[in-house]
């Protein structure tokens, strides 16, 4: 324990100055010929959005409400790692580690926190090059490394058997973490996952009508919602430069998928996910500058050789949760994971915890309950 070391976060006066002068001096594109957001965020919306995060959003107050919450850091291979550790009063719960996904960061969790508390002890980290879980020292941060990294960091708090919960990017790295540590991880269960078809016809034949909708929405994200995956998988330096001297860059790269990926019934991302909420997650961004890093964690997955070459199913009880907007089939999933807990919801998109924290929350104890 002596290598954890407590946290608070504590943004110099000087830095949100600096923020609100490069907004009042935001260099505004030309009007574009699109009506709503077929070509990407509105001037409109993005310029009524930055006003406000200009002259009415609270920074200071966000930062009271995370600092609520005790945080820590550590080294774990060479990289420092930051995470909430709030501990449940129950003298029987269980240790729960929750992974955030791109681009999301601790902040999804907020409202999950308050409802899971009673249940289990919950860690809570930034993902490797993310918010105060950075700068990383070096390339090579694959999402088997950071699952690895996880393990570590549960080990050091003296966690000998755990849950996993993830959503997203969080997705990819929770069953990594339960492949890592097959008889000290009790159950990973999961939001917001991915599942590929495995190209067996009999797979396809054997879709409900949903998951066949689930399918058809999965292929059009891949032909025209998949860009910035490309592009951070690819050039994520590049792109650093345009977000990290660009606090409306950064926010319009981040509230576009808040628009897209958000439950329908939402007419706008602050509809989702509050307007406040929304833009302390994107604070985590540009107070940290790592826009770089994060998008790097793109670029390292693509490239990683181990990410996608075959295994074998994994063996950790699996549970999943299905929310409007993800595409995750079953059928797909259960190729690869050993599904034993499956729901579907009607509220809540791909920012669940955000979203519908209640559902997420109700899930998760209810999978666990089984361990």
């Amino acid at each position: 324990m002596s290598d954890i070391r407590p946290f608070k976060i504590d943004v110099p006066q000087e830095t949100l100055d600096d923020l609100r002068r490069r907004l009042a001096q935001t260099r505004w594109p030309d009007t574009s010929p699109a009506d709503g957001w077929s070509r990407g965020v509105p001037a409109a919306y993005l310029k009524d959005l930055v006003g406000y995060w200009a002259e009415g959003y609270d920074w200071r107050a966000n930062e009271a409400a995370l600092n609520a919450h005790p945080q820590y850091t550590t080294v774990i291979d060479g990289a420092v790692i930051h995470f909430l550790h709030i501990r449940s009063t129950a003298p029987d719960a269980t240790p729960l580690l929750l992974l955030h996904g791109w681009p999301g960061s601790v902040v999804e969790f907020a409202d999950v926190i308050e409802l899971l508390t009673d249940r289990f002890h919950l860690v809570v980290p930034s993902l490797p090059g993310f918010a105060f879980s950075s700068p990383l020292s070096e390339a090579g941060w694959t999402d088997g490394r950071a699952a690895a990294a996880f393990a570590r960091l549960m080990e050091r708090l003296g966690y000998e058997r755990y849950g996993v919960q993830g959503g997203d990017v969080g997705a990819l790295i929770a069953p990594l973490v339960g492949r890592a540590e097959p008889e000290r991880v009790i159950g990973v269960h999961l939001n917001a996952m991915f599942a590929f078809p495995t190209g067996d016809p009999d797979d396809l034949a054997s879709l409900t009508e949903a998951e066949q909708a689930r399918l058809a929405a999965m292929r059009r994200f891949q032909d025209e919602g998949a860009a910035y995956m490309q592009v951070q998988g690819s050039r994520p330096d590049t792109l650093a430069y345009a977000l990290t001297d660009s606090p409306v860059g950064q926010l319009a790269w981040i509230v576009e998928k808040f628009q897209e990926w958000s439950d329908p019934a939402a007419e706008l991302p602050e509809d989702a996910v509050g307007r406040d909420r929304l833009l302390t997650n994107v604070m985590l961004y540009w107070l940290t500058g790592t826009a770089r890093s994060t998008a790097n964690s793109y670029y390292e997955r693509f490239h990683d050789h181990a990410m996608w070459a075959p295994k074998p199913r994994g063996t950790v009880p699996t549970g999943v949760a299905v929310f409007v907007t993800d595409y995750a089939i079953r059928v797909f999933a259960d190729k690869a994971h050993n599904i034993v807990h499956w729901s579907e919801f009607e509220r809540g998109g791909h920012f669940a915890a955000m979203e519908a924290p209640d559902l997420l929350a109700e899930d998760i104890r209810a999978f666990f309950a089984r361990s």
